[in-house]
């Protein structure tokens, strides 16, 4: 994306087409050349465009491929762009959302990186020029499409991907380099002066960041990926005596049914892991039908909470036994180890609801009070 704005801006000024585009990063030492595919002035001159593709690297990306149009123009309100200073981080520049670009849905704002805006600005702000200011539009044709497929309206991301980019090279969450990374951090956690023997696999920034508000102990916490099965060997062999598993029932409704690598390329069954725990739990036959029509697990809990509250807080929180259960079953074929494994499941909202009877003991060990959450 930043290499196709700043191509486009180029265009804009009027400087010749530069395939590669040498970027500057955040953290002011680093470089990387991306390849931008064009770059036009249109509209006489008063607009452009450029594009590029993503390249994540690994093909089970979902986004390895993805096009991007960054369309610049300048913005002549500048007096309005200064008043924008406060929210802007730098008044010159004003970044929309375009099609198939993910929104804040409680706001309406784009979903932005702090990273992808530093990326943006560290690389446009040479070549615009003085007292010019800068109206950039990001947008992805098949955003829309593709963020059907992702968990971003779990959390509150609409209409399309979110921009993050947190780092030049992304580093999937099912490449055998991001669990290095996990288990180099899990064993620096276990072996500091301050590790208990307690410890949390968080999945994801959003398992993240309710685990800190729960008033879990941030040494503790490890935000992880997708490769959960190893994850759980390596806690064991480090010695941790309470492990808990926390993360959004999307994802964990896949340890329930033994699949311990969650990411949606290499498995997925998610739905039929709810209707098998339905059956177990004595669901009626038209209810389980029900659920099998569902697009995602939180609209089979949204109907099943529409229809009989009670009998969807007992199938979930035989979800959360169901995560304990297997995950502990997981750990058995590789070790005679002791480790209690709990869960605890959050819902769209970001609200803790389900627990497992060991996580919940684990929970109270840190006195959190599952009521106020």
């Amino acid at each position: 994306m930043a290499a196709a704005a700043r191509a486009a801006t180029q265009a804009l000024i009027g400087d010749p087409f530069m395939r590669d585009q040498q970027l500057e990063l955040p953290n002011g030492s680093d470089s990387v050349i991306v390849a931008v595919t064009s770059a036009s002035v249109l509209a006489g001159g008063r607009l452009a465009i450029g594009i590029s593709h993503c390249e994540s690297g690994l093909g089970l990306d979902l986004t390895r491929g993805l096009e991007i149009w960054t369309c610049v123009q300048w913005n002549e309100d500048s007096a309005a762009c200064d008043r924008q200073s406060t929210i802007q981080s730098d008044p010159w520049l004003h970044i929309e959302a375009g099609m198939g670009v993910g929104r804040i849905e409680s706001t309406g704002d784009i979903c932005l990186s702090s990273f992808a805006r530093e990326l943006l600005e560290r690389n446009l702000r040479p070549i615009v020029p003085k007292g010019r200011s800068l109206k950039l539009e990001v947008i992805f044709p098949k955003g829309i499409e593709l963020g059907e497929r992702t968990s971003n309206k779990a959390f509150g991301v609409v209409d399309g991907l979110a921009v993050i980019g947190t780092q030049a090279e992304t580093n999937i969450s099912a490449s055998p380099n991001q669990l290095k990374e996990a288990i180099g951090e899990l064993r620096e956690t276990c072996r500091a002066s301050e590790f208990d023997g307690f410890l949390t696999l968080v999945l994801g920034e959003n398992g993240l960041d309710l685990s800190l508000n729960l008033g879990i102990p941030s040494y503790s916490l490890i935000k992880i990926g997708n490769w959960v099965g190893p994850l759980l060997v390596a806690a064991a062999e480090e010695g941790v005596e309470k492990l808990l598993v926390l993360g959004y029932h999307g994802k964990l409704v896949k340890l329930a049914g033994g699949i311990f690598h969650t990411h949606n390329h290499l498995a997925d069954g998610r739905i039929e892991i709810l209707m098998a725990l339905a059956v177990v739990e004595g669901l009626p036959l038209s209810e389980i039908k029900g659920l099998r029509k569902s697009a995602s697990l939180e609209e089979a809990l949204l109907k099943l909470e529409a229809i009989d509250r009670p009998m969807a807080e007992k199938l979930w929180t035989s979800l959360a036994q169901a995560v304990e259960a297997r995950s502990s079953s997981y750990l058995k074929r590789y070790g005679d180890w002791s480790m209690s494994i709990g869960a605890a499941l959050f819902d769209r909202q970001r609200h803790l609801r389900w627990v497992g009877p060991n996580g919940k003991k684990i929970l109270e060990c840190w006195e959190v009070n599952l009521a106020d959450h």
